[in-house]
């Protein structure tokens, strides 16, 4: 009997023995799986780049969310952004700061004047039609004019803006613009301040008077016949010769009589 309990003894404490080790290996089984486990996830969460992405994401939003510069809508009909020069125009007002040119041939197109725009008279605008040289104007001056009738210019525009109004000799209310040199023939009465002269072919050349036009009469115009020195005429003594026709030597520059000389 002792022998049996002696046995039954070693056999208890050898199982129990084995389920201690048994349990102590399961706790280090589970202690370095926890560990592995947290590394694990750390190192997923490392490599999942979550802070990475957010940036590019923010980045790419940003870049996403820049418009291209809106077109620019003076709301005058110019186009914005015309550039380059319009020859031979009819420059007319539109606005205050906004005008139009005609260019034969072309659609009617709108601009504006700035600060620094250049404008150069030739007559209608500021300066005087006869000189060749193109004095500078203000912005009132072209407002002025263009707000009594249209003025013949070459408009140069940037992005619909104009840089230069340059007036044309030609705009002289309609007279055929540069007639230079010196007609003799039959002067006629065409309109307030506008005559022709015939050349020796019976061809007419419409031009103009101005104020500072010089008119001499031998007889018809005024003056008398029988004198040897010619006298200066007045430009309504012009007008109602001209309206009966004489003949005389009539000197143009640019389309507007310097000297008018009545022939004897």
């Amino acid at each position: 009997m002792n022998r049996h309990l002696r046995k039954a003894f070693v056999v208890t404490a050898a199982i129990t023995t084995a389920g201690l080790m048994m349990t102590a290996c399961q706790n280090d089984s589970s202690s370095g799986t926890s560990k592995s486990s947290g590394s694990s996830s750390s190192k997923s969460s490392k490599d999942s780049g979550t802070t990475g992405n957010s940036k590019a994401s923010g980045e790419q939003d940003a870049a996403d969310s820049v418009d291209s510069a809106p077109v620019a809508n003076n709301g005058s009909g110019a186009k914005s952004g015309v550039n380059g020069t319009f020859k031979n125009g009819t420059v007319s007002y539109l606005a205050a700061g906004k005008y139009t040119v005609k260019v034969p041939g072309k659609t009617e197109q709108a601009f504006f004047v700035a600060e620094d725009t250049l404008v150069y008279g030739a007559g209608q605008v500021c300066g005087s039609p006869r000189s060749e040289a193109r004095p500078q104007c203000t912005l009132d001056e072209l407002e002025t004019a263009t707000q009594k009738k249209a003025v013949t210019a070459d408009v140069t525009m940037k992005d619909g803006i104009a840089t230069v109004v340059r007036e044309r000799h030609d705009a002289q209310n309609g007279t055929p613009g540069g007639v230079n040199g010196t007609w003799l023939g039959n002067v006629s009465y065409l309109a307030p301040g506008k005559y022709t002269v015939s050349d020796m072919k019976g061809v007419e050349q419409a031009f103009f008077v101005a104020d500072d036009t010089l008119v001499y009469g031998a007889g018809t115009i005024c003056g008398s016949p029988n004198s040897a020195e010619m006298t200066q005429c007045t430009p309504a003594e012009l007008e109602a010769a001209a309206k009966k026709g004489f003949s005389a030597k009539v000197k143009l520059t640019d389309g507007i009589a310097t000297t008018i000389t009545e022939d004897r």
